[in-house]
């Protein structure tokens, strides 16, 4: 895979919302796409469907082998132990965060959420008429950390979910065993239903690693419905499948009470390049993280050395790079001005809740090249600003 050679010329032929959304001088860093290929098993699956003119209604769910690969998938990456029976299908994650949202609370119910945060969560939240229940993550010395005391005061009677991010989007926060455990402590003193996304679970850089939260005892698992994803990890977002593991199942009884129409029907090309994806796909996969590593390595030392009053860690998953810009005096906001003054698009901060303001959020899932494009227009644009001394 010739990540290197990766050029803007090509990239703008690309009809997918990250290089048509903004001008054609403007470089982009927002949505959550990778700019690389994607995997050739993944291209020839989807190529022999349409050769054969495969594209008409796919088989069932449970008859495309998918909760079979899924599964096997997990317990090898993850050492988590699950049943083919546990796993559903949806369209996608944030639908499945509807859906779980719908059936497991009622309107006006609490729900826990650790901003800032994936704009999703929040809108999904306010969306269906439930109440948002904020725990804000600290940024403390080594990272974000999670504010356990904060989170049992803002917790009452009427709050039904913890909607986990893990991996954290846009912290980029891959939390550890105890955390996760206290995390759970709360959620079985308080009765919680736990929705978890871990789209970004393949993501995660050495030596962190991730834990599925439903792995660390049946009484969470019970309780718990994991979501997870192909997309991110393997650049296929436009693909459009994610996989549900209900834990228990009360918690499946409900979600299943929904109709299962508005879920709407699986593709044809999804089933061929997820399959692609889990079964053959990971050589590619693994050198992508290498490269990911590496972008993201020459991002935290470019931070150091050309924005040491930027606020900024390290994410231990994902490729996005969460930045203070508070100290700058960047009218009439970070996004804004280097949208403006650097013709870079960047994930604008306030779409992650208030915590974000004077934030941006840097995709580095590019080549070098471009990246070092991107960094250098920061450069330029920043030479003239003050720093905010107040």
């Amino acid at each position: 895979m010739a990540i290197d050679e990766l050029t803007i010329e090509q990239l703008r032929l690309r009809a997918g919302e990250k290089w048509t959304h903004y001008a054609a001088d403007v470089l982009p860093a927002w949505v959550a796409d990778m700019d690389f290929e994607i995997a050739p098993p993944i291209r020839a699956a989807l190529e022999q469907r349409i050769s054969n003119s495969d594209c008409g209604y796919p088989v069932s769910p449970m008859d495309t082998g998918l909760p079979e690969i899924f599964s096997a998938r997990v317990r090898q990456r993850f050492n988590w132990d699950i049943s083919p029976s546990q796993v559903d299908l949806f369209n996608d994650v944030v639908q499945a965060i509807y859906f779980g949202l719908q059936a497991l609370s009622g309107e006006g119910d609490g729900v826990v959420i650790q901003t800032p945060i994936y704009p999703p969560f929040i809108g999904a939240t306010e969306s269906t008429l439930r109440r948002l229940v904020l725990c804000p993550l600290g940024a403390g010395p080594q990272g974000y950390e999670i504010d356990f005391d904060q989170m049992r005061s803002a917790i009452d009677s009427s709050t039904r979910i913890l909607l986990l991010c893990n991996p954290h989007n846009p912290t980029g926060r891959c939390f550890s065993r105890s955390e996760l455990e206290g995390l759970a402590e709360i959620a079985l003193t308080n009765d919680l239903s736990i929705i978890s996304d871990e789209i970004h679970a393949d993501l995660v850089y050495s030596p962190s690693s991730h834990i599925p939260i439903a792995s660390l005892s049946p009484e969470v698992a019970e309780r718990t419905v994991t979501l997870m994803s192909a997309s991110k990890a393997f650049n296929i977002a436009g693909i459009c499948m994610a996989f549900a593991v209900f834990g228990g199942d009360a918690v499946r009884k409900k979600v299943d009470q929904i109709p299962r129409h508005l879920r709407g029907g699986l593709s044809a090309l999804s089933v061929a390049g997820v399959t692609a994806a889990l079964s053959e796909s990971q050589p590619w996969l693994d050198e992508v993280l290498d490269y990911l590593q590496g972008n993201r390595d020459y991002l935290t030392q470019h931070a150091r050395d050309k924005w040491p009053e930027v606020g900024y860690h390290p994410p231990e998953a994902t490729y996005l790079g969460w930045f203070d810009f508070r100290a700058f005096d960047l009218s009439p906001n970070p996004y804004a001005f280097f949208l403006e003054q650097a013709k870079v698009a960047l994930g604008h901060g306030t779409r992650f809740g208030d915590p974000g303001r004077g934030f941006v959020r840097l995709n580095f899932a590019t080549s070098r090249a471009i990246l070092e494009q991107i960094t250098n227009r920061m450069d330029s644009a920043l030479e003239h600003v003050s720093v905010n001394t107040a």
